[in-house]
């Protein structure tokens, strides 16, 4: 049995509003984030689960945390970050948000017959923030890629100072299934169609292996 750790997971979408009544997301529920947190309590280990929305239901013996948007997100991660051994970033935080949010509702009549133009800015990288300020932290981020898929997910891995990535489709959204692929310094390990609390047993057992490697 591996030494007891403290897991930080974050899991399930965020949500950028537009006005009071509308927002930008993404299909994400939560499956893997919560499906990692329940195989970590299995093993022992005490785990902090911070949530963006979703109907799932909290793991018993997690802290669970509920936030909505990419910078409550960040905000109850940055609290966590230091005093946690392994991060599991499964989380989809939305890349892009509303420059300006509307106080009111946006009303039919306000985009005219042209219709209404978005303007968005990124939103605060919350895992390449993690990722500069890692000291004796496990870090693990997600990379969902439609082309290109393993140079790019290669690619953030070493830009965002990640200790192993895991890449998946969109294919992957709300599904209880996925193929995925395992990428740390040490190399690629693939997973063809499986379930998602099995692949979410294999990065627990990674994330034990790697924060012993640090002690």
């Amino acid at each position: 049995m591996a030494k007891p750790l403290h897991v930080l997971v974050t899991a399930g979408p965020t949500r950028e509003y537009l006005d009071p009544v509308r927002f930008i997301s993404n299909p994400s529920t939560g499956k893997m984030g919560y499906a990692c947190a329940r195989a970590a309590l299995r093993r022992g280990h005490r785990v902090t689960l911070i949530s963006g929305p979703t109907v799932l239901r909290p793991p018993v013996g997690a802290k669970v945390i509920h936030v909505e948007t990419g910078e409550q997100m960040w905000q109850a991660v940055r609290k966590t970050y230091p005093h946690c051994d392994a991060v599991i970033m499964t989380a989809a935080v939305g890349d892009f948000k509303p420059r300006r949010r509307s106080k009111t509702k946006i009303s039919k009549t306000q985009s005219g017959r042209s219709g209404l133009i978005l303007h968005l800015i990124p939103a605060r990288d919350i895992l390449a923030k993690l990722g500069r300020h890692k000291k004796h932290q496990t870090l693990i981020g997600f990379a969902v890629q439609d082309r290109c898929a393993r140079t790019r997910a290669l690619a953030k891995l070493k830009a965002k100072n990640l200790d192993a990535i895991i890449l998946n489709s969109p294919a992957a959204f709300a599904a209880d299934r996925t193929t995925a692929g395992i990428f740390t310094d040490d190399g690629w390990t693939a997973y063809k169609d499986v379930a998602k609390t099995t692949l979410a047993t294999r990065i627990i057992h990674l994330a034990e292996t790697l924060c012993q490697q640090k002690q």
